[in-house]
């Protein structure tokens, strides 16, 4: 892989995993996700990874109008690279997911690299009493979730995106993704470098083992040689170990309430700029550089923040 000679760290504030009963803390309302991205900026990321929700209920919401209440307003007041996603909400259809990206044509966007079983019913049998009545079966509902990522969805979001400059955040949950970005890539339809995020943690992906780590990275490099950097997230309580371990082996980090809702054992974050003060915090001490937004683009050849609909 690309070793990093400065440390991209990518904040995902929100995401739709996580739902308004578990965190007091969980942006929902353009404003709180505008809010918490610029300080997130501010502590030390160069990438925000942005989902929108309904700012009533705080359920997933990937209509393009909603990401545009809060795109332009992080734009003005930050230049961290802007990363859409199109993973979207459980459930989703392929074009729901893609709307938003095809119409602000982002600097980068998330690629899911495959599709699995994504079980998070396990969250909904530790509360007692939800805030929405959409929360409980919408995590129940995940025992029975295939996330579509067919080769055919693939293809098509490659080439749409594509066509519009947008690069990637190659979400791979798992090794077989890996297999599926190389054929991608030897189709032509992506150039490197590739922005491969490997998760761990997810039941239905890679297991959250130090061991899985390596051997993804193991596989990365026979695949990607140097056209490749490493990112890594860790959900829920495994987030500090894995990106500090991915630091330390050369590559780049994720942390935000979209991945864990906590900044220490059994304490809730209270914003997303605290976990990215605080993973900035261990890469220093470890004598790791950040990337500035800057740098970020320079290593990851994006277009440019003018280069957006927004």
């Amino acid at each position: 892989m690309k070793r990093a000679e400065k440390v991209i760290i990518t904040c995902a504030v929100t995401g739709s995993i996580h739902t308004p009963t578990m965190s007091p803390y969980l942006p929902i309302t353009p404003e709180e996700i505008a809010r918490e991205a610029v300080a997130a900026a501010e502590a030390g990321a160069a990438m925000i990874h942005l989902h929108a929700r309904d700012p009533e209920t705080g359920k997933p919401d990937q209509t393009p109008e909603r990401f545009l209440e809060f795109l332009p307003r992080i734009k003005q007041q930050t230049d961290a690279i802007l990363n859409v996603t199109t993973g979207g909400g459980l459930g989703m259809t392929l074009e729901q997911r893609l709307a938003p990206a095809l119409a602000t044509q982002p600097e980068v966007a998330s690629m899911n690299m495959g599709s699995f079983n994504f079980n998070i019913s396990g969250a909904a049998g530790k509360i007692t009493e939800f805030k929405h009545d959409w929360e409980k079966p919408y995590l129940e509902g995940t025992k029975d979730l295939i996330l579509s990522n067919t080769f055919t969805q693939i293809d098509y979001g490659m080439r749409a995106m594509g066509a519009n400059g947008t690069r990637f955040e190659f979400e791979c949950y798992d090794v077989g993704h890996l297999y599926n970005l190389a054929h991608f890539a030897d189709l032509g339809l992506v150039k490197p470098p590739f922005f491969v995020q490997c998760i761990f943690g997810i039941l239905g992906g890679i297991g959250p083992e130090p061991e899985n780590l390596l051997h993804m990275r193991a596989t990365a490099d026979r695949l990607f040689g140097q056209d490749y950097y490493l990112s890594v997230l860790g959900a829920g309580r495994h987030q500090l170990p894995f990106v500090t371990m991915s630091a330390i082996l050369g590559g780049n980090v994720r942390v935000g309430l979209e991945d864990s809702l906590y900044a220490g054992k059994g304490r809730l974050a209270t914003s997303n700029a605290e976990q990215v003060a605080k993973i900035r915090r261990i890469l220093e001490e470890l004598s790791l550089d950040i990337a500035t937004p800057a740098e970020a683009r320079t290593m990851l050849q994006t277009k440019g923040g003018d280069n957006v609909a927004f």
